[in-house]
């Protein structure tokens, strides 16, 4: 991902070439992330989103090896922070299949799996507010 599919005026981002919304929790980690990278290594000319000291002076992005060492120890994973984003997102935004499928650019099917989750967990905690 390189600075130019980040749109922080209109809200988007370019991911793989689909252009899709950018919600506040990714806007404000991109905006922390820009604020690291600019204090860390403010006159480099890398166009990648994501560098390191080592990328820094050079024009490559950040290699697969480092954002496995980043992530690594964890216990949060890549796929269940994925999963995780796209539940809460459901449930904020009325367990609507069509928005999830805009935002994450997931096939419809998908989508309505994350909705009907959201629905049921929406309904549980209904019936647990009026006991």
């Amino acid at each position: 991902m390189q600075l130019e599919d980040i749109d922080l005026g209109n809200r988007r981002i370019t991911v793989c070439g689909h252009v899709r919304p950018l919600d506040d929790l990714t806007r404000r980690l991109v905006l922390d992330w820009l604020g690291h990278r600019h204090s860390s290594w403010p006159n480099t000319a890398n166009p990648h989103l994501l560098i390191t000291q080592k990328t820094a002076v050079e024009l490559g992005p950040a290699g697969k090896l480092w954002t496995t060492r980043a992530t690594r120890n964890l216990t949060a994973t890549l796929d269940r922070l994925r999963v995780d984003r796209q539940l809460e997102e459901a449930l904020t935004h009325g367990a609507d299949p069509l928005h999830l499928a805009l935002v994450f650019g997931i096939d419809e099917k998908t989508a309505i799996r994350y909705a009907d989750s959201a629905r049921a967990l929406l309904g549980e905690e209904a019936e647990q507010a009026s006991q």
